[in-house]
């Protein structure tokens, strides 16, 4: 398979496109975010820096139409709007453009609206569909999650890769084939070369081909990603090859040329960890939530991820209810925010380095913990290296106690219940006294007098004899009687 082909498979996809909106008493064009449960519509400037909540939907012509109708017979006053669709990438430009049309009627402008216009159904369908709403909503939903259906897939070339329909539902592998994604883990397939049969692990997509038949992609294992030739016109920098191979994402956005029509394709780059193809995201498809892992993120940290950049934050709570701090990135081939750690054997010691440089430098001690900002008294101690109490309250906002301690050089706090506290402290508490006791010449008021050395953690005369010499009497004299 010829490099341009690969690389034709790993395209920046367009599946969607973008639903603008005319208000008619406010005549002014907006993108569409969302429509809520009582049917009314909520609608955003139609900018760049908003396209990130652009409501997106399938490009497909049966598709659209199925997603379209079930909206528009949900919209509350639909009659108020008018809606047009138009492509993704010039949606913000197509919106400004529209919204000229509409200020300054023309002719030829006229047909620029029409154009993009989506038409609804003739009432007559209309009523006819709202006879059956609930198969509708139902049937619609399927079809703006899925980009393709079951009875598209050719099961003859599956069965000739040794895979079947039953095979991939049992392992939960179809459902995201039908969504446009890639299977999320490799199957091993058999190709028929005629005289010998191929056998390797491959991730599977089903692609649409210009005649409109479905194909089914196989992405084989490559050794290494191939980082030497041009992707869609970028020339990767050391710097690009050095992060995609240590982290598995560029950790930035370039412009790549479209090959059919030249067009720029704002987009971050990341590598396939299972087959090492290169894999590129149009930005407008990144989508950040407002939360990870119970850290609520601001203005800031969200661009950093929609640029590709690592982020790293500290305060996150996992599944099990303790506190870490990790970098995240976002993916293009996960198409979601990650973890970044250990990728591979041959970074791992790269990783290790720069995580020893990194504790060997001191930080800051920070001031909350848990959700609890410590007062004065107690961040003086603190950040001193000094253990302190803390009440605190979990996540159902029930109150638990310990003791937290930071470490200056892995920047770490370390939390403990009472109980691991104590069971830690006292006894080595008890040791240092016994030391002091037995080696230092301190005393213990309660054993001072005592001439014998006295065993680990003793704390009180043993016998009546030490009690004895504790209470500085003379012994008893043994001799014998004369």
């Amino acid at each position: 398979m010829s490099e341009e082909t690969t690389n034709k498979q790993e395209m920046p996809e367009q599946l969607s496109d973008i639903l603008l909106v005319l208000d008619k008493e406010k005549m002014k064009i907006q993108a569409v975010k969302s429509i809520d449960e009582n049917g009314k519509m909520e609608t955003v400037e139609p900018t760049k820096k908003n396209q990130n909540q652009f409501m997106r939907v399938d490009k497909g012509g049966d598709f659209f139409s199925n997603f379209f109708s079930n909206f528009f017979s949900q919209l509350k006053n639909p009659t108020n709007f008018t809606f047009f669709k138009v492509p993704t990438p010039a949606a913000a430009d197509k919106a400004q453009e529209l919204q000229k049309h509409i200020d300054t009627p023309t002719t030829e402008g006229e047909k620029v609206l029409k154009e993009h216009e989506v038409k609804t159904k003739p009432q007559q369908e209309k009523k006819q569909e709202n006879q059956n709403n609930m198969a509708t909503a139902q049937k619609t939903t399927e079809a703006s999650e899925y980009r393709y259906k079951p009875e598209q897939i050719d099961w003859d070339t599956m069965k000739n890769l040794g895979l079947s329909k039953e095979y991939l539902e049992k392992r939960n592998l179809l459902d995201p084939l039908l969504r446009g994604y890639k299977t999320n883990e490799l199957l091993p397939i058999g190709i028929n070369l005629g005289g010998s049969i191929l056998r390797t692990d491959a991730r599977l997509s089903l692609q649409q081909a210009e005649d409109g038949n479905v194909i089914v992609a196989i992405h084989g294992i490559k050794r290494e990603p191939n980082l030497h030739f041009e992707f869609f016109g970028h020339k990767f920098t050391d710097e690009d090859k050095k992060n995609l191979l240590e982290t598995g994402n560029m950790g930035r956005v370039v412009n790549l040329v479209n090959s059919k029509n030249g067009e720029l394709m704002p987009s971050i780059i990341s590598i396939d960890r299972l087959t090492n193809d290169v894999i590129a995201l149009r930005t407008e498809f990144i989508k950040i939530s407002d939360e990870i892992k119970g850290v609520k993120l601001n203005e800031e940290q969200k661009q950093t991820l929609l640029e590709g950049k690592p982020l790293y934050l500290e305060g996150m709570i996992s599944s099990k209810g303790t506190e870490f701090s990790a970098t995240v990135q976002f993916n293009a081939d996960k198409r979601y925010v990650e973890f970044l750690f250990d990728r591979s054997n041959n970074n791992q010691q790269a990783q290790t380095n720069q995580q020893n440089t990194g504790q060997s430098q001191p930080q800051e001690a920070p001031r909350t913990f848990r959700g609890k900002e410590l007062d004065d008294e107690q961040y003086n101690k603190f950040k001193a290296g000094q253990t302190i109490y803390v009440e605190l309250k979990d996540k159902k906002d029930q109150p638990y106690k310990g003791y937290i301690t930071f470490d200056k050089d892995t920047g770490k706090t370390n939390f403990e219940f009472p109980g691991q506290y104590k069971a830690r402290v006292e006894p080595a508490e008890s040791h240092k006294t016994q030391t002091a006791v037995n080696s230092e010449g301190k005393t213990n008021e309660a054993t001072k007098n005592v001439k014998e050395p006295l065993k680990s953690g003793q704390q009180r005369p043993k016998n009546e004899k030490q009690q004895e010499q504790q209470d500085d009497k003379p012994a008893k004299s043994k001799g014998r009687k004369m």
